[in-house]
């Protein structure tokens, strides 16, 4: 045990503790200059806004500042922007984001994504475009027939067509209601008869 406290005392050891210490440092400061050489420390690039923009031009505006990006899946339109175009990105516009950075874009669909028409034949008008509103249609108008249900549903039609429950429509379409007034089909006809 005595060598080997001597030895930790020696000029060998410490010499090649000193040589050892030195490795070292010169290796993490070569390891620093290799990796702010190869991952561009303290070099950013703002990303610009790409809102609105068509998927074409923003491939193009991507390339253009050295990104990168990926398309994800929307399934809700929105109006307000035009069809495929950008709706979302993430990171948004202004971070500051290392060259060939990811950006995530969420792009506008062709149009409203299809709802089941809910079964609403021999229901009142009042709870029919409640179940209406549910699923994302609107009633744009009622006619009356002469059924004897008053205010009971009896048909339905979308653009001037007749439809039915379980067909599919583009959400925020809006539904002519076909509802009974209240008077018995013929009733009228066998009145003047009676007359």
């Amino acid at each position: 045990m005595k060598n080997f406290f001597n030895f930790l005392k020696s000029k060998t050891f410490l010499i090649q503790l000193g040589l050892a210490a030195l490795a070292v440092v010169i290796l993490v400061f070569l390891t620093l200059q290799w990796l702010k050489s190869t991952t561009n420390h303290g070099e950013f690039v703002e990303v610009p806004d790409f809102s609105k923009m068509s998927v074409m031009e923003m491939r193009k505006a991507v390339e253009e500042v050295g990104l990168r990006y990926q398309v994800l899946d929307s399934s809700n339109f929105n109006p307000e922007y035009p069809r495929f175009s950008i709706l979302d990105q993430n990171p948004p516009a202004g971070n500051k984001v290392k060259s060939n950075r990811k950006i995530y874009f969420t792009v506008n669909p062709s149009g409203y994504k299809k709802v089941t028409v809910p079964d609403i034949i021999q229901v009142t008008q009042r709870n029919a475009a409640s179940m209406l509103r549910a699923v994302g249609l609107d009633v744009e108008r009622v006619t009356y027939i002469d059924e004897l249900g008053k205010d009971m549903v009896y048909n339905m039609k979308y653009k001037g067509k007749y439809i039915k429950p379980g067909d599919k429509l583009p959400k925020t379409s809006k539904l002519e209601l076909i509802c009974g007034n209240g008077t018995i089909p013929g009733s009228a006809r066998v009145q003047a008869d009676s007359q």
